[in-house]
C-alpha cells in the first residue's frame, strides 16, 4: 500500500530524473563539439531549473542533492588516484617555491575583494581560496583532450596542482572549523583535530598504502568498486564528523592507492564520476537565484579577468624552473586558468554564513568565467602574442617532445 500510495510520486521523480541526465547528455556533447569542458554548461543549466530559474524540479531534489555530495566524493577520490607516489612526493619536494607564489597571487585578489566588498573575514578568505585552487579536474582533462601530457612543462603543472590539493587538506578543515564558530578554545581545538586527522590519514596512505592496495585488489571488478566505494563513503563520513572536509578524506583514500589497484579503479571509477559530478555542478547553481549574478557580474568579471593572469605568472615561473621554453611556459599558465570543483566545494561551505549567498553567487559566475577562459587560452595559445625580448630567450633544457 505504501508502494502503490507513492508510486505517483516515484513516477514523477523518475520522469524529472531522466530529463535532466539526458539534457546534461546533449550539454557534455556540446561542450564536447565545441572542445570546452562542460562545467560552466552545467552550471548554466542550474541556474535555470534552481531558485529564481525559469523552472524548478520538486519530486527529484533529493536525490540530486544525495548525487551532488557522491559527485564531489567521487571527483576528489579520483583526483587521489591520479597521483603516483613519486608524483607526490616530488610535488612536495620541488613545488614548495611555486605554490608560495601561487598562494599569493592568486588567494590574495580574493581576500582583498571580499573585504573590499564589505564582507565579514571568514567570507573573504572562502574566496580567497575560490580563486586560488585550479580545477585539477579541468585542467588535466584538457591536457589529455588536447594531447600535452607529455610536454616539457606538463610536470611543472602537475607539481602545482599536487601542492594546491595537499594545501586543501589544510585549509578546507581549518576554515570548517571556524565557520561552525564556538569559543576560541572549541575552535582550536577543532582545528588541531582536524589537522591531526588529515597528517594522520596522508602519512598512514603514504607508509601503508601499498598494503591497502594489495588487500582491494584481489578478485573481480564488482567486488572491487564495492568494496572501495565503502571505503571511500565510509572515510569520508568519519572525517566529516571530526570537522574535516569528507572531499579531503576521500581524496586522501585515492592517495593511498597505488599501482594496479589505482590504474583498475581509475578505469571503473571514471564512468561513474562524470555522472555523479554533472550532479554535483548542477545542484550547486540549483541554490543561486540569476538574479543574484547580475548585482556580482563586476567584481566576478575583474575577478577572472585579474587571476587569469596571475595564474599565467603563476605557471610561466613553475614551468621555468624545470626548463621549459618561453611557448611551453605560456601553455602552462594558461592551463592553470580554469578553477572548478574545489572552488565550488569552498563557496559551499560557506553558504550559512551572512555574505554566504553573494559568495555563491561570485563564486558561481567566477568558476563559470575561468572555466571558458582557461581552456579556450589553452587550446590557442599560439594566438596569444608573447614580447620579443622573452621569445628570445632559450629554453635551459629543449624538450623532445614538446612542438
Amino acid at each position: 500500500m505504501l508502494i502503490a500510495a507513492g508510486s505517483a510520486e516515484v513516477a514523477l521523480a523518475f520522469v524529472e530524473i531522466g530529463a535532466v541526465t539526458l539534457g546534461l547528455a546533449v550539454l557534455a556533447r556540446f561542450a564536447g563539439w565545441l572542445g570546452l569542458t562542460a562545467v560552466p554548461f552545467y552550471l548554466i543549466a542550474g541556474l535555470g531549473l534552481g531558485e529564481g530559474g525559469i523552472s524548478q524540479l520538486e519530486d527529484s531534489i533529493e536525490f540530486i542533492e544525495i548525487a551532488s555530495e557522491l559527485g564531489v566524493l567521487l571527483l576528489l577520490f579520483t583526483l587521489g588516484l591520479e597521483y603516483s607516489e613519486s608524483e607526490l612526493r616530488s610535488g612536495l619536494r620541488t613545488g614548495i617555491r611555486p605554490g608560495t607564489l601561487d598562494m599569493l597571487l592568486n588567494a590574495l585578489p580574493g581576500v582583498a575583494l571580499g573585504l573590499l566588498l564589505g564582507w565579514e573575514p571568514l567570507a573573504a578568505v572562502l574566496l580567497g581560496g575560490v580563486t586560488w585552487i585550479s580545477s585539477s579536474g579541468v585542467v588535466s582533462k584538457v591536457l589529455s583532450d588536447l594531447g600535452r601530457l607529455g610536454y616539457r612543462e606538463t610536470p611543472a603543472i602537475l607539481n602545482l596542482l599536487v601542492i594546491e590539493d595537499l594545501a586543501m587538506a589544510i585549509y578546507l578543515p581549518t576554515v570548517a572549523a571556524l565557520i561552525v564558530g564556538g569559543s576560541l578554545s572549541s575552535t582550536v581545538v577543532s582545528v588541531l583535530i582536524a589537522l591531526t586527522t588529515v597528517s594522520v590519514i596522508l602519512l598512514a596512505a603514504l607508509r601503508f598504502g601499498g598494503k591497502l592496495s594489495d588487500l582491494v585488489v584481489g578478485g573481480g571488478n564488482e567486488a572491487l568498486m564495492l568494496m572501495v566505494f565503502g571505503i571511500t563513503v565510509l572515510v569520508a563520513g568519519l572525517a566529516q564528523q571530526l570537522e574535516v572536509s569528507g572531499a579531503i578524506g576521500a581524496f586522501l583514500v585515492g592517495l593511498a592507492l597505488k599501482g594496479e589497484a589505482a590504474e583498475r579503479l581509475l578505469r571503473l571509477f571514471e564512468p561513474l564520476r562524470d555522472l555523479f559530478a554533472a550532479f554535483f555542478f548542477l545542484y550547486f547553481s540549483f541554490q543561486i537565484d540569476p538574479g543574484d549574478l547580475l548585482g556580482v557580474a563586476v567584481p566576478a568579471i575583474g575577478l577572472a579577468l585579474f587571476t587569469a593572469t596571475t595564474k599565467v605568472i603563476t605557471g610561466w615561473y613553475a614551468a621555468g624552473r624545470i626548463g621549459a621554453a618561453p611557448r611551453g611556459r605560456l601553455r602552462a599558465g594558461t592551463a592553470l586558468i580554469a578553477r572548478g570543483e574545489f572552488s565550488i566545494v569552498i563557496a559551499a561551505l560557506g553558504a550559512s554564513l551572512i555574505d554566504g549567498p553573494e559568495l555563491g553567487a561570485v563564486a558561481a559566475g567566477y568558476v563559470l568565467l575561468t572555466a571558458i577562459i582557461g581552456p579556450v587560452l589553452t587550446k590557442f595559445y599560439d594566438r596569444i602574442p608573447v614580447p620579443a625580448r622573452l621569445a628570445a630567450r632559450p629554453s635551459p633544457a629543449p624538450a623532445p617532445t614538446s612542438p
